[in-house]
């Protein structure tokens, strides 16, 4: 029974990280759709934030989780970015951990 578990486990690997975020293709997305706002860095775009009077949070030190539900949900005067779904939001939020210093 020992070596059925392992055997599963070890052939569940290669699944599990055909499904992972890609960060690179999520480098993409971001430069396309968020970096207007939100910098190159991820730490904010000054003059937006002041003009929608708002403080950005740097991109980096958000929960993955945070970014996502901003992407879909839109947060504070963010609205939802309709042109990112499906696996393209898991890449974004992947790359903007990436951006943490």
């Amino acid at each position: 029974m020992k070596r059925f578990a392992v055997a599963l486990v070890l052939l569940a690997l290669p699944a599990t990280a055909a499904f992972a975020a890609d960060a690179k293709a999520g480098q993409a997305v971001y430069e396309k759709s968020c970096k207007s706002c939100h910098g190159v860095d991820g730490a904010g775009n000054a003059s937006m934030a002041k003009m929608m009077k708002v403080e950005m949070k740097a991109l980096g030190s958000v929960p993955e989780a945070t970014v996502k539900e901003a992407v879909t949900k839109g947060h504070g005067k963010m609205k939802p970015i309709a042109s990112v779904t499906g696996a393209s939001v898991d890449d974004v939020a992947a790359y903007c951990k990436t951006l943490k210093k």
